[in-house]
């Protein structure tokens, strides 16, 4: 009997992921731990490997699909001494709304057809007028035919999925009905709609603009480029929007003397040297937050609706820039890790975010987060905390300023400037105040953290 490879869970969060590219074709022989295709989850890209030996009879779902779901079948591989695809899980279990769809089904003459294939005999035009096809459940209430991914654009772009005709399978709503409509005009008085509605409800969070700037750009003859946001940017998108609307932010500002740590850090690196290996500033606020966190472990929590969460680990998120957008690699117990070490893990982390190789577990989680903007020469900012977590470190540039001396002359010395942001829930303005004490205390005295 055929057996069909599913789309795999890459992590215990992952619903849904992009097939980004197949690694093998329909008529190659594979074994068991060969590496047949590569998954992008919504912050890296993951190869997955076959599990059995067999051939590749059928491919159902293209590389480069988006928003297919865990479990959904992406191919069907053929076992010794067969010769025709039997999908033996032809119809899947939409998560969205129970409602039944087929990923894949076959058309009059046997053959497979996709998602986003026509059945054969059906119009290769897109209505956008004549009524979807529905199904019943249990309760009898009418359910649409209809992708999970023509569900999101449509929930996105405030499309009537009732008013489309669907060109799939057995008349299956898809991704190309629902650009159809979105290009036919519809969408944006109910869009509309839709946000005003979610604030008036204060129901879920939503990143819809509140504004159609495509419009807007279209009425004043603004030329401009549309690029379909990837999952980094949705997930980074839904996240945001989530902290700014639901966590109650308030922050903390300091301002630190770096020169010995500047000092300190020479030495550190000179002692490096031979192992080819250097430690940067963030590599020492990395540290210092961490320990500051262990003097303070108030300011080490999340809060968790009824409950709050005290960490006994200090697990630093460090923000890391990439051509996708922003990711944070965790370093795990750095209180407890050599500079050096930290240096390493850093280095090797975001090299690998930069390339989409990441594994979940590696930036998934975290205790605190750092965010360093000084090397592009900002002096303060006030970052955004990263749910679930309480607090987030925004981390400026050093800069050289006059100061007063303690014997009260004038002086220059090299000042940096941090601002904590926090989750009034779980970290009140003294419990605040103690940890920006504390890692002042660190940085300003950096010999602390190496004993």
């Amino acid at each position: 009997m055929s057996i069909n490879i599913t789309m795999p869970a890459l992590s215990p969060t992952m619903e849904e992921g992009t097939l980004a590219k197949w690694l093998v074709k329909e008529g190659d022989s594979v074994e068991s731990g060969d590496v047949i295709a590569e998954i992008e989850t919504d912050k890296a890209t993951m190869e997955v490997e076959a599990v059995d030996d067999g051939v590749v009879g059928k491919i159902l779902v293209a590389e480069g699909s988006e928003a297919v779901a865990v479990n959904a079948v992406i191919a069907v591989l053929l076992e010794e001494g067969e010769t025709e695809v039997q999908l033996t899980k032809p119809v899947e279990q939409n998560g969205d709304d129970g409602a039944q769809s087929v990923p894949a089904s076959k058309n009059t003459d046997g053959q497979i057809v996709s998602e986003d294939q026509p059945a054969k005999g059906s119009s290769s035009h897109l209505s956008v007028s004549s009524t979807a096809p529905v199904a019943t459940n249990g309760s009898g209430t009418q359910r649409l035919f209809a992708s999970p991914l023509a569900k999101r654009i449509a929930g996105a772009e405030g499309i009537d999925l009732n008013a489309l005709a669907g060109s799939g399978p057995h008349g299956r709503i898809v991704k190309r009905d629902v650009e159809a409509a979105i290009h036919a005009g519809q969408g944006q008085a109910v869009a509309a709609s839709k946000v005003l509605a979610s604030q008036q409800k204060g129901a879920s969070v939503s990143t819809a603009p509140t504004v159609d700037a495509r419009a807007l750009a279209d009425a004043a003859g603004l030329p401009y480029e549309a690029v379909r946001a990837n999952g980094m940017r949705k997930t980074i998108a839904t996240r945001l929007v989530e902290a700014k609307q639901t966590v109650p932010h308030f922050y903390l500002t300091a301002d630190l003397n770096i020169d010995t740590l500047l000092r300190v850090r020479t030495e550190i690196n000179l002692g490096l040297a031979a192992r080819n290996l250097k430690v940067s500033v963030n590599d020492l606020v990395i540290k210092a937050a961490a320990m500051a966190l262990m003097d303070f472990p108030s300011a080490n929590a999340s809060w968790n609706g009824d409950e709050i969460l005290y960490y006994q680990r200090a697990d630093i998120s460090v923000a890391v820039a990439t051509d996708g957008g922003l990711i944070t690699p965790i370093i795990q117990d750095a209180n407890r890790k050599s500079l050096s070490v930290i240096s390493e893990e850093i280095k090797d982390k975001a090299a690998r975010a930069q390339s989409g190789k990441l594994q979940p577990h590696e930036y998934q989680g975290g205790t605190f987060s750092v965010s360093n903007l000084g090397m592009y020469g900002i002096s303060q900012f006030d970052a955004v905390i990263n749910p679930p977590q309480g607090a987030i470190l925004a981390v400026g540039a050093g800069e050289k300023r006059a100061v007063v001396t303690q014997d009260g002359s004038l002086g220059v010395a090299t000042m940096m400037t941090v601002t904590l942001s926090c989750d009034h829930r779980v970290v009140d303005g003294a419990v605040g105040a103690q940890w920006l004490q504390a890692f002042k205390q660190r940085i300003e005295n950096p010999v602390s953290m190496l004993v």
